[in-house]
């Protein structure tokens, strides 16, 4: 039974981690395709623990700045429920990848102070769905997973026309004050539930979808 704050977890590269989060109640599980991420894995790795995610949990791709032919191969290899956009791509390429895949498209948006906060109002007349992420540090090899936070007060009480999701840096210890303080009804990790980078740990994850409902 999924619980009343949505939870994604990030990551997943063993069928481990899928038994983990489905059994914490996640709502949604992704995989990371971005050869730079210590969680990226193949297609056919992929294709293999997606085919295991139980019916109704949400299989969400992350890519960054993915060009139509790596598209193309990703959506006829492994089943997907969703496609995440982690890069910079413009309003148009979300559009356009919504366009062509038939898939509903989340878009990342990095946030540090209010001069981020336009981007999410533009993006949500383009996206199926936002996600709120902290801006990585200028040089950042990962737009990602960097187990960084932002100031949640900038988008405390904000909404726009589409769902959103709150990322960066949440852990088990801070997603309760997190979503108390956003009002966030969606929340993804990923380093957060790691006891080493790219290596998901089953306590933390159970702690973290607990935490995110407590």
């Amino acid at each position: 039974m999924v619980a009343d704050t949505r939870v994604k977890i990030c990551g997943l590269s063993k069928s481990t981690d899928i038994e983990a989060a489905v059994g914490a109640g996640a709502a949604y599980v992704g995989f990371v395709f971005f050869p730079k991420s210590p969680r990226h894995i193949s297609f056919e790795t992929a294709s293999v623990l997606a085919a295991s995610v139980p019916a109704g949990i949400c299989k969400v791709a992350l890519t960054v700045n993915a060009d139509n032919a790596l598209l193309d191969q990703l959506t006829e290899k492994v089943p997907l429920d969703m496609l995440q956009l982690h890069g910079s791509e413009s309003p148009d390429r979300v559009a356009e990848v919504k366009d062509r895949y038939g898939l509903p498209v989340m878009k990342a948006i990095g946030v540090a102070d209010e001069t981020d906060l336009p981007a999410l109002q533009e993006y949500s007349h383009a996206a199926d769905q936002i996600l709120v992420d902290a801006k990585p540090p200028a040089g950042a090899a990962l737009p990602g997973g960097n187990g960084l936070a932002f100031d949640w007060r900038l988008i405390a009480g904000r909404r726009w026309v589409v769902p959103w999701m709150l990322a960066g840096g949440l852990t088990p210890g801070n997603v309760r004050e997190a979503v108390r303080l956003t009002g966030a009804g969606q929340v993804d990790v990923s380093s957060g539930v790691e006891s080493a980078q790219g290596n998901k740990d089953k306590a933390l994850i159970r702690a973290f979808c607990k935490a995110a409902n407590g």
